[in-house]
Formats: structure tokens, sequence, C-alpha cells
């Protein structure tokens, strides 16, 4: 397993489906907890570094199809290490909290149960190549269809995944569920199905 210096820091993530409204609550816990004092570094995956940014553009636009399940996974973990040696870690190591919008649970979800069945590959190369675990992962929780319709109606390009449609979306959030139940030390799950400040004040009193 790859080594992971002990670290001072809070590593937070926030997981869920496209369009549940993750992104949106991990950047309003970041405001919330820098009003409060605190020393937060908000990123995201795939990206976060610059490395990890350019990647982020080879999976997240194009052809659904172009890579391969085996070719999308190292690329999403190659992502993961330089994001992880170039912000993450260094941020950690100061004491200052980090905020990621998705991290190793959304490869679980995605590319683990819904590319074929690579959970097995995904947890080893997760062992070797990363070796790090969230202190905390909100999963924010909602109707698939809605979250789709959310994602769908984004303006961008990056939308590789709300292009498959509806039965991935069904089977992510599953997946994720799963995750929040066998992870019960780390992984809350949140009700999504809300306005934004209900969720936000939810995130909030369990944080």
């Amino acid at each position: 397993m790859t080594s992971v210096d002990p670290h001072s820091g809070r590593f937070i993530t926030f997981e869920g489906i496209d369009g549940s409204g993750k992104s949106t609550q991990a950047r309003r816990l970041a405001d919330d907890l820098r009003a409060r004092g605190q020393q937060v570094v908000l990123t995201r995956e795939p990206g976060g570094s610059a490395g990890a940014e350019e990647i982020r553009t080879l999976v997240l636009t194009g052809d659904p199809g172009r890579w391969s399940a085996m070719t999308e996974l190292l690329l999403f973990n190659a992502a993961r290490r330089d994001h992880l040696e170039k912000t993450i870690q260094p941020a950690l190591a100061a004491g200052h909290t980090v905020i990621c919008d998705r991290f190793a649970d959304s490869t679980r979800a995605y590319q683990g149960a819904t590319r074929g069945d690579l959970r097995g590959t995904v947890d080893q190369l997760h062992a070797l190549m990363i070796g790090l675990e969230p202190d905390l992962t909100f999963i924010i929780d909602m109707d698939p269809a809605t979250a789709l319709a959310r994602g769908l109606a984004r303006v961008g390009a990056e939308q590789r995944f709300e292009d498959m449609g509806l039965p991935l979306q069904q089977k992510v959030r599953s997946v994720f569920c799963d995750l929040a139940r066998d992870h019960p030390e780390r992984c809350v799950l949140i009700d999504g199905d809300r306005d934004p400040d209900s969720v936000a004040a939810d995130i909030a009193s369990r944080l």
C-alpha cells in the first residue's frame, strides 16, 4: 500500500450521482468553515492539480465510449495520484481542511460497478496507488431522474456520464447507498431531495 503520512488536517469528501447538488454543498461548506476562520482547500476530482485537470478533459469530454473500462480506470487513478501529491497531502500536512468534490468512492461507483466487474481492481489500485480514505464523506442522495434532468440542463461539454442515461444514474445511486451502509464510520447519507438551504443545514449539523 502507498504510504500516507499522518496529517493534522481534516479530509472531507462529497459524493453522489451527477446533478445531486454535491458540488454546491461542498462549496457552501467551504465558505462556512472559512467564515469561521478555518483554512480550507476546496478541490475536485477528476482534477484539483494541473496534471489531473488535463486528464479530466480526456475522460469527461468526447464520445462516451472512447475509452475501455480498464483504460478509464487507469486514467482516473493517474489523475487522483497527481491530485494527492500536489494538492491534498500538502494541505493536510499543513493542518488545513480539504473539501473534495468526489474522490475514490466515485470510482468505486462509476468504474467499479457500472463498467464491468471491476470493483476488486478498483480497490486494489486504490490501495496500491492512493492509500488514503476521507475522514468524513457526505453522500448526497436524491431521485436519479431529477438529478439527471439537472445534469443535462447544465451548460458545458462535461456530460459524459449524464449522456449514459437514467439506468446508469440508478445503478450508481444504489452503489453509493451501499457504500454509506458499509462504511458508517465515515459516510453520512444526506437527503438531497430538499432545497439547498435545508441540505446545507443538515450537513452543518452532522459535521
